[in-house]
């Protein structure tokens, strides 16, 4: 529905941005009513809505928030809960440099970042990538996309793969790498706060001061900086393998790839099967990886990431024992159950709760089979129990795979 004063039914920025409460909402939102008459529904909704009133978003997430829904349409159906998660955004930003910045105390930089690790390469070959996308997408106009773009690469490929990727090197006995690490922290991070600061400029000055003496700049404001270009590496490559760089390049973004790869799957495997994130592991390899050398390449980090003891790969004709499993590479990997859970206990409680969701999934398809129901619910509830029906079922599936995996 069009937002409308006379209807009660508008979201002012700023309050989104500094908060307000409840009743301080409702009569703000009564005070322009055209038609009387209908305060009590409009006070009603606005009740039901928001019965804590508004929390403060701040004005970065709220700015990207705008960002992030500028499409072509003429019409947005803004959804309160996007700024509230770009929010979260901002946080996850902060965090990553409080992070980068504790890491970096006492650090001295030498010219520009050289690249030492697969993992430095791989964020810079994202970095490049990802600007190359944004300058697109500004010279079209399309800052939903470019906020998508920029969202992605700060929330998935920096903070969650290379900062995690970072704290090997920098725990690590290389010197050398430990040092070319925490420069590619601190030169990526200005370059992601001079990407973002058109959508979100105060939170990204208020962390480039932080950030500018730990590089050794010497501009005043974020502002008297260049926005990163796209055709220039925020990193440089060693220096003795310039030459060839786009070949290694490439190994090295791939290897980072198959490394991410094994990582997912190795951590849902843990995740079915409830075992603690911290608890050490042996890993089984059954069958032939299709490239064993870049398996070899990974091994330590996979190690690491996963909170593997030991990984084993098995002799062509051995039989694995009782496991679960999962594809990885071309091969199998099992995580042995022995000694990690109770399997009689784990099946029963796995079939409960397949009976639990079984009733749920028959209380979905009575309501969506009684054709009076369809016909007179409002379509918002008939789509919430088609979604709660897929949710289900897609759980059940999950259940008895797992229920397969420990009969095995």
């Amino acid at each position: 529905q069009k937002m409308s004063k006379s209807k009660g039914n508008t979201l002012d920025p700023l309050d989104l941005i500094d908060g307000i409460g409840l009743e301080d909402l409702v009569k703000k939102s009564t005070a322009s009513l055209l038609i009387p008459q209908v305060r009590k529904k409009v006070e009603k909704r606005i009740r039901k809505d928001y019965p804590y009133g508004i929390q403060a978003v701040g004005t970065d997430a709220m700015r990207f928030t705008f960002a992030a829904l500028a499409t072509y349409g003429r019409t947005i159906n803004f959804d309160l809960k996007r700024a509230e998660g770009y929010k979260h955004f901002c946080n996850k930003l902060w965090n990553a440099a409080r992070f980068v910045l504790m890491n970096t105390e006492g650090f001295t930089p030498h010219d520009e970042p050289v690249l030492h690790t697969a993992a430095e390469r791989w964020i810079d070959n994202r970095f490049r990538d990802t600007m190359q996308s944004v300058a697109e997408n500004f010279s079209s106009y399309r800052f939903d996309l470019l906020a998508q773009d920029l969202y992605q690469f700060v929330w998935n490929d920096y903070c969650d793969w290379f900062v995690e990727l970072a704290k090997l090197a920098l725990n690590g006995s290389d010197v050398a790498a430990a040092a070319s690490t925490r420069h590619t922290l601190l030169a990526v991070l200005e370059g992601i706060l001079r990407a973002l600061h058109p959508l979100i400029p105060f939170i990204t000055e208020e962390i480039w001061h932080e950030v500018a003496p730990r590089l050794e700049l010497q501009q005043n404001s974020i502002l008297e900086r260049c926005y990163p270009n796209p055709s220039q590496p925020a990193t440089l490559p060693a220096a003795d393998s310039v030459a060839a760089e786009p070949a290694i390049t490439q190994a090295a973004v791939t290897e980072i790839n198959t490394l991410i790869e094994a990582v997912t799957q190795v951590r849902s495997l843990r995740s079915e099967l409830s075992i603690a994130p911290g608890r050490p592991v042996p890993l089984l390899i059954e069958g032939r990886l299709d490239n064993p050398e870049r398996f070899t390449a990974i091994q330590s980090m996979l190690q690491a990431l996963c909170r593997i003891e030991r990984i084993e790969i098995l002799p062509g004709n051995t039989t694995p024992p009782a496991s679960a499993a999962t594809p990885l590479l071309g091969a199998k990997a099992h995580l042995p159950l022995e000694g990690l859970i109770d399997i009689a206990a784990e099946q029963a409680r796995l079939r409960k709760e397949i009976h639990r969701i079984k009733q749920e999934i028959g209380k979905c398809r009575g309501k969506l089979g009684n054709p009076r129901f369809v016909a007179n619910a409002p379509t918002e509830v008939v789509e919430q129990e088609h979604h709660r029906l897929g949710e289900w079922s897609r759980q059940v599936a999950v259940l008895r795979k797992q229920v397969e995996r420990l009969s095995e």
